[in-house]
This record gives structure tokens, C-alpha cells and sequence, in this order.
């Protein structure tokens, strides 16, 4: 049986949200930006085999002519450059603001971006179901990561995480532009995440250290690099292709619940009061939103728009 749109979304975010307990078991002196550089190279470079094994398995390039052509160079080049930003973006705001209060504005300020983002390119109207579930699940997270935490405030920072969530929002929308026009979501992936972990490679080269080497930290990066890297991109995807960049990118913030409750049953961390009402506000926005009317089938248009693009790992430093 199918997946709906919906549950394919809420399953990658689920994915998502296993990187911070993948992390916490993996070698203790891997860099987060290491670890961030290396699972977009590998996820990356599965995402593009993936894509080519559609491609070969297609019934025939007149079948699927606009699923089975890869999209123009400077979007993938454009979208390629927004998934790496978006890692050193996250990275440097958690390292000036602190964790909370910088995954708290990365990942709450996405939907909201990508709700007004998807309005202005495609028309998408968000709708009042989407901005009652969205303000509730971002409260949930604000409460569910500052929660027990001490927040501290950077200008600069602040900037950064909004920088971050404002490259998820807009990668959100080109990848739903691809798709709209009829591209595969495998395609649609490989073809970013292939060039931003092209990109990344330097970065990787400059801050791996001797861990990387051991057998705990290569199954690290093996893990990032297929569940919630590869396997979660293409669920994103197909799950995208039928909804709004709005409405996808506020299913998406099951991912800090799901590290909240790894963290509680894994690592045995004990949330407060305020985090367990906020994974409470979170479960509410997204049942609301989950809950609704099926979305109407989305029929592609001719040509994708071109915006910039990135996406969130957004808990990644607190995973």
C-alpha cells in the first residue's frame, strides 16, 4: 500500500530526527561540521545512484520525458550551493547563539519562510489550518528546546539561524517548482544534494579528524548518509510533490520531537516540564495539520522557477 503524502513527509522527518542520538553514540571527538560535511557527501552521492537507477529502470525516455531529464546546471549548481550554506549557516549560529535559541530560530523561522515563499512563487496560499497548525507546532519547539536549556542571544547569530531556516523554506520551494514540472523526486534530490556534497568536500577535508578512520565513526557516516540523509529525501520529495512547500515544511517539525524522544528513551535524558508541553503543542500542530483535507492533485506546470535553495538537518548540533 502507497504511502500518502503526508506520511511520507512525517516519516522523513522521522529519519531527520534520528542524527542527534546517531551522533551522540558516534565518536566522541567528531566535529558537528565534520560530521554535517560528511553525511551530505555520502547521502549525496546515493541520492544520485538512486537517481540513476530510476533512470535505467524507466519503460523509455518518450514514456517519462520530463521525469527522466535531469534539471539545468545552474539550478542544481544553485540548489547544490544553498544545501552546503545551509550546513556551515546552521553550524555558525549554533556556535554564536548556543543550541537552543539557534535551532529554535532555524528550524521554527522554515515553515513560516516557506509558507510566504511558496505564496509569492507559486500562488500556493498556506491557508488558516496551515498558519494555526504552524504557530502551535513552533511554539511547541521553542518550548521543547528551551526548555531546561540557558539561552543566550546573538545579533549575528540570530541572523545566521534565520539565514538557515530562510534556505530550507527556499529549497523547499524550488524543489517543489522541479517537481511541479515533472521531474522525479529521486532526480530532484540527487541532483542538489549531488552538488552540495561536491561542495562540502573541501570543508569535510579541512575538519575530519582520526575519527573518521575508526570503525565507529565510518558507521556514523554510514547511517547519516542513508536513513536520514538519502532515504528521507526521497520520502520528502514524494511527499512534496502533492503538498504545499508550506504545509511540508511544518510536517517536517516532527523532526526535533523524534529527537526529543530518542534522547528520553536512548540516552536516557529527562526533559522537563516545559519540553514535555512543548513535544504536547508539537504532536497538536501536526495532528491538525495531518488530520485535514487530502490535498488536491498538484498537475505540473511548464517550467520550474528558479530560487535559492537548502535544507535542514535543522536540530543537527543538539542530535
Amino acid at each position: 500500500m502507497p504511502l500518502s503524502p503526508r506520511a511520507s513527509v512525517l516519516i522523513a522527518a522521522v529519519c531527520f530526527g534520528t542524527t542527534g542520538t546517531a551522533q551522540a553514540l558516534g565518536p566522541s571527538d567528531a566535529r558537528a561540521v565534520a560530521v554535517g560535511s560528511g553525511r551530505i557527501a555520502l547521502g549525496g552521492a546515493l541520492l544520485v545512484a538512486i537517481a540513476l537507477v530510476t533512470l535505467r529502470r524507466a519503460p523509455s525516455p518518450e514514456a517519462d520525458v520530463a521525469g527522466s531529464r535531469w534539471p539545468g546546471a545552474p539550478v542544481l549548481v544553485l540548489a547544490g550551493a544553498c544545501v552546503a550554506a545551509y550546513q556551515l549557516c546552521f553550524f555558525a549560529a549554533v556556535q554564536r547563539t548556543g543550541v537552543a535559541v539557534g535551532t529554535v530560530v532555524a528550524i521554527g523561522s522554515g515553515p513560516a519562510f516557506a509558507g510566504v515563499l511558496g505564496w509569492i512563487v507559486a500562488r500556493e496560499a498556506p491557508g488558516r489550518r496551515w498558519a494555526a497548525a504552524t504557530a502551535l507546532a513552533c511554539a511547541g519547539v521553542a518550548l521543547l528546546v528551551l526548555g531546561g536549556s540557558t539561552a543566550s542571544a546573538s545579533g549575528g547569530g540570530i541572523a545566521l539561524a534565520l539565514g538557515a531556516g530562510a534556505g530550507y523554506a527556499s529549497y523547499t520551494v524550488i524543489a517543489k517548482q522541479l517537481l511541479r514540472a515533472g521531474h522525479r523526486p529521486e532526480i530532484v534530490m540527487a541532483g542538489a544534494f549531488g552538488a552540495g556534497g561536491a561542495l562540502l568536500l573541501p570543508v569535510l577535508a579541512l575538519t575530519a579528524g582520526s575519527w573518521l578512520g575508526t570503525p565507529g565513526g565510518l558507521g556514523l557516516i554510514l547511517f547519516l548518509g542513508v536513513v536520514p540523509t538519502a532515504l528521507a529525501y526521497v520520502l520528502f520529495a514524494r511527499g512534496l510533490r502533492e503538498l504545499t512547500a508550506g504545509e511540508t515544511a511544518t510536517l517536517t517539525l516532527a523532526e526535533p520531537l523524534t529527537a526529543a524522544a530518542l534522547g528520553a528513551v536512548v540516552l536516557g535524558e529527562r526533559p522537563g516540564t516545559l519540553s514535555t508541553a512543548g513535544a504536547g503543542f508539537v504532536l497538536c500542530g501536526l495532528l491538525a495539520l495531518a488530520l485535514g483535507r487530502r490535498p488536491a492533485p498538484v498537475v505540473p506546470a511548464g517550467t520550474a522557477v528558479l530560487v535559492a535553495a537548502g535544507r535542514p538537518d535543522a536540530a543537527e548540533a543538539t542530535r
